[in-house]
């Protein structure tokens, strides 16, 4: 069973798989492709309360992120990424422990 603070890393991996992306190796962040979609992933859990270092746009970074937490942190991730307003289209999936079933959820409306 997984508990909250361990962040979904295969979880994430299985998720972009399944949806026909290349992933790299890494730790919990890893660059998704598929055609001529970047995507810079990110595996959170419930102890991540300073999500700063996850909110800056250094240039390098592709315009595309996704978290990706477990689904009982989902709803609460989603409205502390709407209310920091992060440079970059965004999204949250939160996953079941196992990987049996995922939910994506959107950026904020209107976000860049």
């Amino acid at each position: 069973m997984a508990t909250a603070s361990i962040p979904p890393t295969t979880e994430a991996r299985d998720v972009f798989r399944e949806l026909g992306y290349t992933v790299s190796e890494g730790g919990r962040e890893f660059v998704a492709e598929r055609k001529w979609r970047r995507v810079l992933v990110t595996a959170l859990c419930m102890d991540d309360d300073d999500l700063d270092p996850y909110l800056t746009d250094g240039g390098e970074t592709p315009r595309l992120r996704c978290f990706v937490t477990w689904r009982s942190n989902a709803d609460d991730l989603q409205e502390r990424l709407t209310s920091l307003k992060p440079p970059y289209d965004w999204a949250v999936i939160g996953v079941d422990p196992g990987g049996d079933d995922f939910s994506v959820m959107e950026g904020a409306p209107g976000s860049p």
